[in-house]
């Protein structure tokens, strides 16, 4: 069946109220759905350390988010938003350059220089990577790092709808949050605090990472019914040699990869089939996808039709996850970002996917 799977097959109806605009008191507070088998449990995120056995790799993502959403005018006194997607040279002979998306009533014509709040200038190179690009290609006036952290807002998902506040700075954000990049959280890592992290270590579970920034296209919606046609967005990424040496000893030891997120399973896999020098991927993860590292994934859910919907179908098989989801519907579990999480293990048999392209 997997293989005649269209876009609309991954749809499904959630009622509003179950879309977590905030997130739980404490960060461990989330209920935890295990769907490792045919039956699900409701858990609590804190019996984790429990469900895991020593000798497991614990993969996580330390993508730091930074505060990418920035707001100014044209000179003709229109108001503009810019999100930056990836700064390319944040040195002053370099040219403080970035791209980002732009929202705007009239596109201006490069060369146009924005006046930003916070006093600071964002002049339009043109589009990026190239002339027909997505993206937009910005020299700001000074270190874009250092801007956006003193004049930048959280770049909260679209369906949270209140503004950014003090509390999304740290709430928006992993306790373990190294090396800035992301415009999105890497979210099922954010049920983490430093007790169950201590806990898991504690029994025996051993720890890894790696960095991929999420970028804004997580959110880009899949347009193509036949969802081979669509086209993924590319995401910057490592998977350092330690990391690799601590997936060889875990296999080894007959342990099992836990992939916390969506993230990890991207860069894990990405590294697997393209090679470990490999710095960009747009992996595109569908069901009948060929997994080598992951055995165990970590996720939180999913928005309707979206690429991530497809990927932990890939995983865990297209039937399993859409009985998961009805389920966790009816038990009113708390959706996406600032949602509950759910555990999920890999489904056999594995095909490769057609669809998967070499982005390196």
């Amino acid at each position: 069946m997997t293989s005649h799977l269209k876009l609309s097959d991954f749809d499904f109806t959630l009622p509003s109220e179950l879309i977590a605009q905030y997130p739980a008191a404490e960060r461990s507070a989330s209920r935890l759905l295990d769907g490792r088998a045919s039956l699900a449990i409701d858990r609590r995120f804190t019996e984790l350390p429990a469900l895991l056995q020593p000798g497991d790799l614990l993969v996580l993502n330390d993508t730091k988010v930074v505060k990418a959403r920035l707001f100014g005018q044209k000179s003709s006194g229109g108001r503009l938003e810019l999100l930056i997607e990836r700064v390319l040279s944040p040195s002053a002979d370099a040219g403080h350059e970035v791209a980002a998306h732009m929202k705007v009533s009239k596109k201006p014509l490069p060369g146009a220089v924005m006046q930003m709040d916070g006093g600071f200038t964002a002049t339009l190179l043109g589009r990026w990577p190239n002339n027909d690009g997505p993206l937009y290609h910005f020299a700001l006036s000074s270190d874009p790092y250092a801007l956006m952290e003193s004049h930048g807002h959280v770049p909260l998902p679209p369906y949270i709808t209140h503004t950014d506040s003090a509390d999304d700075e740290s709430r928006y954000q992993t306790v373990f949050a190294k090396h800035p990049g992301a415009v999105a959280a890497p979210t099922a890592a954010l049920h983490f605090d430093e007790a169950v992290l201590s806990r898991l270590e504690a029994n025996g579970v051993q720890r890894a990472t790696v960095t991929l920034h999420v970028g804004a296209g997580t959110f880009q919606p899949v347009k193509a019914e036949n969802i081979a046609d669509h086209v993924m967005h590319f995401e910057r990424f490592e998977v350092p040699p330690s990391t690799l040496q601590a997936i060889a000893d875990c296999k080894a030891r007959g342990g099992r990869v836990v992939a916390v997120g969506t993230t990890c399973v991207r860069a894990l896999e990405s590294a697997a089939k393209f090679g470990p020098e490999c710095r960009d991927t747009n992996i595109f993860i569908t069901p009948g996808f060929d997994f080598q590292v992951v055995d165990l994934l970590l996720t939180n859910f999913h928005l309707p039709k979206s690429t991530l919907m497809m990927l932990v179908s890939a995983f865990a098989g297209y039937e399993h996850i859409m009985g998961l989801y009805r389920h966790a519907i009816e038990q009113r579990y708390r959706f996406f970002s600032y949602g509950d999480a759910m555990l999920l293990q890999r489904a056999a048999p594995r095909r490769t996917s057609p669809e998967t392209i070499d982005p390196c």
